[in-house]
């Protein structure tokens, strides 16, 4: 046991190594939680909210996507695009015998839910989409593609957590442990004595084009029609707007909505007003 969690590990159907936390009761009786990172995140991102899920004993499963974090590195840049993502999933719920699960998908994440969703449709018995839609701000899309896709080598990790808080003031963060806590889990340690980001900047290459190539994600939400579901927006998000919310719930008029205020994109759903929002779905799945 590591801090609350038991290191898992899998592999894909093209046997690329992939990497798990399994927090929580393996036998609780209640559905399980799979929380999805964002694009270049990693099962760090859920610590917080995978040990309070866990705290009563609920089984809580955080993995690292191919090419990010402790998971394997793939030649063919190609498979880190989404439905190769997905293939990963539908891997680890075999590999852990898992029928339904509770997902909570931040940006990325969120939009995997979905697709989980399609994918085997009685597998998502709830879904929480962090700051994350069917429709993407171009803006967000453009600023993160600007800065996963080339490496940006730090000396040490207070440098390395003052640039994070130099990019991305708004993702409301309240102390110096809370940005060195992200730039522990953005960053890892090379041989050459520097800090590299934690995941192979080729994946990029599946978002060049940006929102121009992106598809039309309406189908992948209409998944969701039957299925409980929250929605947490930052306040300030360049990502999820505003507009894109509104029309969620147009579509779903049953989706539960929450904005946290004066944050951008993402929350990191581990704020009080999430907590006590993702509880109350998860007493209802």
């Amino acid at each position: 046991m590591t801090d609350g969690f038991r290191e898992r590990r899998w592999h894909a159907a093209d046997d690329v190594p992939l990497y798990l936390r399994d927090y929580g009761n393996p036998m609780d009786s209640r559905v399980p939680v799979l929380c999805l990172s964002g694009l270049t995140r990693t099962s760090a991102d859920f610590h917080g909210v995978a040990r309070r899920l866990a705290g009563s004993g609920r089984r809580v499963l955080a993995p690292d996507y191919r090419g990010r974090g402790a998971s394997g590195r793939v030649r063919d840049w190609r498979r880190y695009a989404p439905p190769g993502l997905i293939e990963d999933l539908l891997a680890l719920l075999a590999a852990f015998n898992l029928h339904r699960v509770v997902v909570i998908g931040t940006s990325l994440g969120g939009l995997l839910a979905m697709g989980l969703a399609v994918a085997r449709p009685t597998a998502v018995a709830a879904a929480v989409l962090g700051d994350i839609g069917p429709e993407v701000n171009p803006g967000g899309l453009d600023r993160i593609i600007d800065f996963i896709g080339r490496d940006r080598p730090e000396p040490d990790w207070t440098a390395a957590a003052a640039e994070m808080k130099r990019r991305f003031p708004t993702l409301g963060m309240t102390t110096e442990e809370d940005w060195l806590r992200l730039a522990y889990g953005t960053y890892c340690r090379e041989p050459d004595g520097l800090l590299h980001f934690n995941w192979d900047v080729r994946l990029v290459r599946t978002l060049r084009g940006g929102a121009a190539r992106m598809p039309d994600l309406w189908p992948l939400f209409g998944a969701l029609a039957r299925v409980p579901t929250l929605v947490v927006r930052g306040g300030v998000s360049d990502v999820l707007t505003a507009e894109g919310l509104a029309r969620m719930v147009a579509v779903k008029p049953d989706l539960r909505t929450l904005v946290v205020p004066g944050v951008g994109h993402a929350p990191t759903l581990d704020e009080p007003a999430c907590r006590e929002a993702i509880d109350a779905l998860l007493a209802a799945a």
